[in-house]
């Protein structure tokens, strides 16, 4: 499902686009959500673990950039510190529940989900529908410091830090919250319970942001090599499918073609005859991102490629700060 216009950013609200009488009629159901988020982060008592957790999460429906911090920051800490670090995602769409860590030799999208499959490919990641009891799985297991790849709104594992990821063209959408809007909650109250902002692109940040005195790192999303020098057809099923087109053009990659699917969206033999069609049409080769290419049945992969991101933080120094006040009680054991 893709989010629908009226919870864009830069829709003018008094427009015929910014939908206001729509907006109207689900405004008791954008209070039921949010009314029901706050009470379950009332009633909840979070478990402590032994492990640190760094919660990386968002405010908003659909994609931030999330995966990708999370990998650079498991990357960092373990360059850092030494720790055993990895990866706690809910695994979206996949039909094990955990807690378990992710075995590329013998899971796919279709048991872990698409990010943690992603995550496992360049480090250790788990999976646990339920928070808590994989943290403790986890730090039963050795795991020193866990990244959970989502789950601000999660109240089952006690936080060391929350981190929110706020893409800077985006924003907060509309300022509402679902289905009025794209927020999970009000942006303000969120806020209150996060120790930094990730800040991604260079656009100006929301005006929540503006009021906070929450640190910020800025982070960019870069390519890590530039994709052969070949026309292409691209195709994408992420939150933002034009960011990964915009990434291509930037690239200066001739781009023939560029094909925009759901979030998550699970490939069938039917779309990728099409996109094969297409590429043939247009003399031109597949290319799509690695959640993507994470999701397609192994024999199908064979002729489509990828291009690999990373993220690039400006401010390291904060960066490092942070991860420092979290993770330097470790040599002396934990509270």
């Amino acid at each position: 499902m893709r989010e629908p216009r009226f919870w864009a950013r830069d829709v003018d609200p008094k427009s015929r686009e910014a939908a206001p009488l729509l907006r109207v009629l689900l405004t008791p159901l954008a209070w039921v959500y949010a009314d029901a988020t706050r009470r379950r982060l009332k009633r909840t008592q979070p478990v402590r673990i032994s492990a640190h957790v760094i919660c990386v999460g968002n405010l908003t429906a659909g994609g931030v950039g999330k995966s990708p911090v999370v990998a650079a920051l498991r990357e960092r800490i373990a360059q850092s510190y030494g720790s055993r670090t990895a990866t706690l995602s809910r695994g979206y769409k996949g039909k094990l529940k955990g807690p378990l860590k992710v075995d590329l030799s013998i899971h796919d999208a279709s048991d872990v989900g698409d990010e943690p499959l992603m995550l496992a490919a360049s480090g250790e990641a788990w999976i646990g529908a339920d928070r808590a009891a994989a943290g403790i799985a986890m730090s039963a297991d050795g795991v020193e410091v866990i990244i959970m790849d989502d789950g601000h709104q999660n109240p089952g594992l006690h936080k060391d830090c929350s981190l929110i990821v706020v893409d800077s063209e985006a924003g907060f959408g509309n300022g509402f919250v679902i289905p009025k809007g794209p927020l999970r909650e009000p942006a303000l109250v969120g806020l209150k319970r996060a120790d930094a902002l990730m800040l991604m692109g260079d656009s100006a940040p929301p005006i929540e942001i503006t009021e906070s005195a929450l640190p910020i790192v800025r982070g960019t999303i870069v390519a890590k090599a530039r994709p052969p020098n070949h026309p292409y057809v691209a195709f994408a099923g992420i939150g933002r499918p034009e960011k990964f087109f915009d990434t291509l053009k930037s690239l200066e990659v001739d781009i023939r073609d560029a094909v925009p699917f759901a979030d998550h969206h699970a490939f069938t033999d039917g779309d990728l005859t099409y996109l094969r069609r297409l590429a043939t049409d247009n003399q031109a080769r597949l290319i799509t991102t690695e959640k993507d290419y994470a999701r397609l049945p192994v024999d199908q992969r064979l002729d489509i490629e990828t291009l690999p991101i990373e993220i690039q933080f400006d401010d390291l120094a904060t960066l490092d700060k942070l991860l420092k006040d979290v993770i330097k009680p470790a040599a002396h054991g934990k509270d």
